[in-house]
């Protein structure tokens, strides 16, 4: 008799837990799609930021550039006496 007791609590217990882990297992895929998304996202991101950076290197550079460019034409000036 105590034997189908426990026989019983165990198979209720089981089913207990099945029926919580249910709605878990079922979204798995999702979150897997889901972090699957993020983690491109994230690759995209860094790409971003280091098109960014160069951008800023690059726009720092012609910064330099016009900086002597403009001194320049203000000497070519100056020598011709403007």
């Amino acid at each position: 008799m105590v034997k189908w007791i426990v026989l019983a609590v165990l198979l209720f217990a089981l089913v207990v837990l099945a029926l919580a882990a249910r709605p878990v297992l079922v979204r798995l895929p999702r979150l897997r799609r889901a972090a699957v998304a993020l983690q491109r996202r994230q690759g995209e991101a860094e790409a971003l930021r280091d098109a960014a950076e160069e951008l800023a290197a690059r726009a720092g550079e012609l910064q330099r550039r016009a900086e002597t460019t403009q001194q320049r034409v203000e000497l070519i000036k100056a020598r011709r006496g403007h």
